[in-house]
């Protein structure tokens, strides 16, 4: 595969050098030239297999010439050996030879090792940069900016791989506590550190920006960006969306489908839309926002207007100005028209959020993260919009107990840690606090 700037579509690099190097040397995000279809037969193919083997198929469309089929189906395994479960609000998991199984399903996505779906992405590219530092003997430095989850996942990803140093941005009491101790609990002696901003998210991914606009520093620090900025990052999310769809297809051969994702820098509904334009049966998406909402005031009235971030209970989406929308744009060929016709957005307070939260446990006993609740409650909206009957699917980007405080004041009732967070609660906190500005950053990184 190829890829080439957003900005100049002259400027191409191997799948290697995108991931490396995350952005174009003018500063444009990288996007495949092109995108792999499927008939019948081949998409049947790909449902029947494990999850782990259907990703590794599919990676090997995206990589190049330094990955072996046998090299991704390594990575596969060792990245996704963790559950990928449709369930109902009842907790019953979908199984396709049911004989009369549900319409609308939660697909959970964090039983990985942070309990977030960033997982997915983050394991598949810690292992691909790993197996191509390992053959150049390179070393880099990763600049992660984070909203909640992205922190902790890459943090897990690339803690103690050689010849690579992390520094995790993330906005200054703008993530839950159990997040932060996430985030700093890998060890004070550790190549992973965490670096409070104190800003705002955007002045974290802003940082970010400045610091690979700079040459010198990035060439002095080898800097390479875990945020979905890197292409790197978005391709992995596109494969469980394509996977999953196969499984509610098969279970719902004669309906439609529509998957919900809660949504702030836009990167799991860019793999979703990947997805699709690779075959996955997905027919709509609903987007669903808080009260950062510029992407779906943009579906509604095709202007799209970045803004300043607010802090909310949805924390991981407080993004104003989310990275992936040129790339949105770019599989669209800047159709506003055709994004619409696809997404449906809404966006919710987080007044909206709690109530739904309580609505939802108090009928279904059922207990949904606020970013879950909110794409819940946008696909209710567009389930209310429409006559056709649609198989739906929620996609649940976090675990409950990641937003602990907040989730029981909500239900009124006590979340027991799982053992992965209770681990990261108990072990000692380092963190180093700075100003938003790149001479800071710098001198950290130094």
């Amino acid at each position: 595969m190829i890829y080439h700037s957003l900005k100049d579509k002259n400027l191409k690099a191997s799948f290697s050098t995108a991931l490396l190097s995350s952005l174009a040397p003018d500063g444009g995000l990288y996007m495949p030239d092109r995108f792999p279809e499927f008939t019948d037969e081949q998409l049947a193919y790909l449902g029947a297999l494990p999850f782990h083997e259907c990703a590794g198929k599919l990676a090997r469309f995206f990589v190049d010439d330094k990955f072996s089929q046998e090299n991704l189906d390594s990575i596969c395994a060792d990245a996704y050996d963790f559950e990928l479960p449709l369930k109902t609000l009842s907790g019953e998991v979908l199984d396709p030879a049911l004989p009369e199984p549900e319409d609308e399903y939660i697909l959970e996505l964090f039983h990985g090792p942070t309990l977030a779906f960033k997982d997915f992405a983050a394991r598949f590219m810690g292992r691909a940069t790993s197996h191509l530092l390992a053959r150049s003997h390179e070393t880099r430095t990763i600049l992660v900016a984070t909203s909640g989850d992205t922190g902790g996942a890459i943090g897990h990803a690339f803690l103690n791989q050689n010849g690579i140093r992390v520094f995790i941005l993330f906005p200054q009491g703008g993530v839950s506590s159990v997040q932060e101790h996430q985030l700093t609990s890998m060890g004070e002696n550790s190549n992973v550190k965490a670096i409070a901003i104190d800003g705002t998210f955007d002045d974290c991914q802003m940082l970010v920006k400045q610091a690979f606009a700079d040459k010198d520093l990035a060439d002095k620090h080898k800097l390479m960006s875990a945020n979905s900025i890197n292409v790197g990052r978005v391709i992995p999310q596109s494969f469980y969306c394509f996977w999953t769809s196969l499984q509610v297809k098969a279970a719902h051969p004669n309906r439609p489908i529509v998957y919900s994702i809660p949504s702030g820098n836009l990167g799991n509904l860019t793999g979703g839309l990947i997805a699709r334009r690779m075959g996955a049966p997905i027919n709509k998406f609903v987007v669903g926002n808080n009260a950062n909402h510029p992407f779906t005031d943009y579906l509604n009235t095709g202007n799209y207007q970045p803004c300043a971030s607010v802090p909310t209970l949805s924390n991981a989406m407080d993004i104003g100005r989310p990275n992936n929308f040129p790339r949105i744009l770019a599989l669209f060929n800047h159709d506003h028209e055709a994004i619409a016709q696809i997404c449906h957005g809404v966006h919710f307070s987080d007044a909206d959020t709690e109530r739904h939260m309580f609505k939802i446990y108090r009928d279904h006993n059922y207990i949904m993260c606020p970013h879950t609740a909110v794409g819940h409650m946008a696909l209710e909206d567009f389930a209310s919009s429409t006559q056709e009957e649609y198989t739906k699917v929620t996609v649940s980007t976090a675990h409950p107990a990641k937003f602990k405080d907040d989730v029981e004041r909500i239900l009124q009732m006590d979340i027991p840690l799982p053992p992965s967070l209770q681990s990261y609660v108990d072990a000692p906190s380092h963190k180093l606090v700075i100003e938003p500005t790149l001479s800071a950053l710098s001198h950290v990184l130094n």
